[in-house]
């Protein structure tokens, strides 16, 4: 009777070698630990990308740097004229409370005609391992005031004409090089720092302008020249019924940007000329008004960026993005070595393999800092082919099979280089691409028994 017994005991411990077994054969479930094992890198992947924008933040705190003392992003908005008034406005006092009281405000008088022509003489700092594009700049800037006798935005008899002021805004007055001295109909007037209001611009220079009867019946001409520093941008605003801009630079690489678009661009290896024609009409506000337009003003502004073509970051970042499909097709090459050849690559060994591709990120953004894009892809790609081929050699011992991994890396490394610096057709390369991929995987894979593959 004892023997039944025994026997009934022994059989769940004979069912889980048995157990064991079929998971260390079934190619299904070893797929699926191959796929999480994908899901898992995703970790590193995800460091890899929060790495990218930490440099990148590093890189945008040297160019603040640079720009506080050299010069920031500039934007010149005028000139224009500002004539005090007296105006009785209603205030809140709160707790429903209120009442009248006489403020000053300012009219202002937009140029018929302005006009600006520059040069932008760009330089290359260096704040640590960061390059940082600066420009000095050299602008002409001519308008012609009309008549104002009967352009005025309210009651004339309010407005304090000996009081009247000419004013230009700048964005960042720490970079002027040279006093700013203005011809007005002949007349020579000397800007200083500080605005009436800060109705149109936050920072600026200006110039007392007295106005009588006789001076408001005939139009005024000005012209004047402006040396200052910048970094990365230049911006004008059109504050003209008709605003031309003519801006010339040695530098290759600008970007347009602003509400307007140049009329027409020549940009060359040795840099670019752009031009502008904006109407009054293209813009939000009038040519006389009163009150506030800080923000239309803003919204208006034009000009070039001075940038640096695609910089390690933005090309490492992209290279980021194609890290699961590096993954995925390495693994797969693993996995169908593994099926075909019948052998038993442990988890282990796929994790390892992720961890090298995951590194050759690290290295190459490393590395782009200091030796450019190009030759850090190539001597990080060659390095992590490199170690995997010689892991693999011990892996899969055989000489074809570590062969064609070594030429898969080979292609995709190269197709990822091939994606990343191609900017206007990065998404129709990638694409025929990964559609050949999966074109070749199919290809391989139906050939396969996968019911007995595990045997």
């Amino acid at each position: 009777m004892q023997q039944p017994i025994e026997q009934s005991a022994s059989a769940p411990l004979a069912k889980a070698p048995e157990k064991m077994s079929w998971f260390r054969r079934s190619m299904t479930f070893r797929a699926v630990v191959v796929a999480v094992l994908v899901l898992l890198l995703l970790i590193p992947l995800a460091m890899v990308e929060s790495l990218v924008r930490e440099r990148e933040w590093r890189k945008e705190e040297a160019v603040q740097e640079v720009g506080s003392t050299w010069g920031g992003s500039q934007t010149i908005t005028g000139p224009v004229i500002s004539v005090p008034y007296a105006a009785t406005v209603r205030v809140d006092l709160g707790d429903g409370k209120s009442e009248m009281r006489n403020v000053t405000q300012y009219a202002h008088f937009l140029p018929e005609k302005l006009d600006f022509t520059g040069q932008l003489d760009p330089e290359k700092r260096h704040r640590g391992i960061y390059d940082v594009v600066v420009y000095k700049g050299h602008l002409r800037i001519q308008a012609e005031f009309p008549a104002m006798k009967a352009l005025s935005p309210v009651t004339t008899a309010t407005l304090r004409w000996k009081e009247a002021t000419l004013c230009l805004g700048i964005s960042d007055l720490r970079s002027i090089k040279q006093q700013v001295e203005a011809q007005w109909n002949g007349t020579k007037l000397a800007f200083e720092p500080g605005l009436p209001s800060d109705d149109l611009m936050a920072s600026g220079i200006s110039v007392p302008l007295p106005l009588d009867s006789g001076s408001l019946a005939r139009p005024f001409n000005l012209d004047f020249v402006l040396d200052l520093n910048g970094s990365n941008s230049f911006r004008m605003v059109p504050m003209g019924r008709t605003t031309t801009a003519t801006i010339s630079s040695a530098w290759p690489d600008p970007s347009f940007q602003g509400a307007f678009l140049p009329d027409k661009s020549d940009v060359t290896k040795t840099g670019f000329t752009a031009h502008w024609r904006v109407l009054h009409l293209n813009r939000p506000y009038p040519q006389q008004f009163s009150g506030s337009r800080n923000s239309q003003l803003e919204e208006s502004a034009f000009g070039p960026d001075l940038i640096l073509p695609m910089d390690e970051y933005q090309k490492s970042n992209r290279a980021a993005k194609y890290g699961v499909m590096l993954i995925v097709l390495v693994f797969l090459v693993f996995f169908f070595v593994e099926v075909l050849q019948k052998l038993r690559i442990h988890p282990i060994q796929y994790l390892l393999v992720g961890f090298a591709l995951c590194i050759f990120y690290t290295l190459l953004i490393a590395l782009s800092e200091h030796i450019g894009f190009s030759a850090a892809y190539i001597t990080s790609a060659v390095a992590v082919i490199g170690l995997v081929v010689f892991y693999a050699r011990s892996v899969f011992r055989q000489v074809k099979a570590t062969q064609l991994l070594g030429l898969v890396m080979l292609l995709v490394f190269g197709f990822m280089f091939t994606v990343i610096n191609q900017e206007d057709y990065a998404l129709l390369i990638g694409s025929i691409g990964l559609f050949i991929v999966l074109a070749i995987v199919m290809a391989v894979s139906r050939k396969i028994d996968w019911e007995r593959a595990g045997e």
